[in-house]
């Protein structure tokens, strides 16, 4: 399953950057990483090649432990799900359209996140969460 971070605004050469392409590549491939506008249409569909589930991140979403979220990953794909869609929002965060079209609101926390952070946080997130499926000893519990 191919994991997509679509966020908006650029992040140009920064630690946060640095962070978010350690881990792309440490996923080799199974991660890309795509910037939008502030005021661009999320790229929902047609960026897919079969089933998808869309994650909007936001502080008024759940706050899924590491294991939770790779539980929920595999069983997306063991369902056939071919990408998951994760959308982060800019410094306003989503509309309501957006938080009712996603599959999932996830937060990290209820605190309120520099959304140039939140992507490190999230990529660091997706590489935990398939080291734990893939039987990896990154995450230790």
């Amino acid at each position: 399953m191919k994991l997509h971070i679509i966020a908006r605004g650029r992040i140009g050469q920064s630690p946060e950057s640095e962070l978010v392409e350690r881990y792309a590549q440490r996923l080799r491939g199974r991660l890309v990483v795509t910037e939008i506008g502030d005021t661009a249409p999320w790229p929902l569909f047609g960026i897919h090649l079969g089933p998808g589930r869309t994650v909007a991140l936001d502080e008024r979403g759940r706050d899924l432990p590491s294991t939770d979220l790779a539980a929920l990953l595999a069983r997306w794909r063991d369902d056939g799900v071919r990408e998951a869609r994760f959308l982060i929002g800019a410094a306003d965060g989503h509309d309501a359209a957006t938080r009712d079209k996603a599959d999932l609101l996830l937060g990290f926390g209820r605190a309120t996140w520099p959304h140039m952070l939140v992507r490190a946080m999230l990529a660091e997130q997706l590489y935990r969460a398939l080291s734990i499926l893939d039987g990896h000893p990154y995450h230790r519990e």
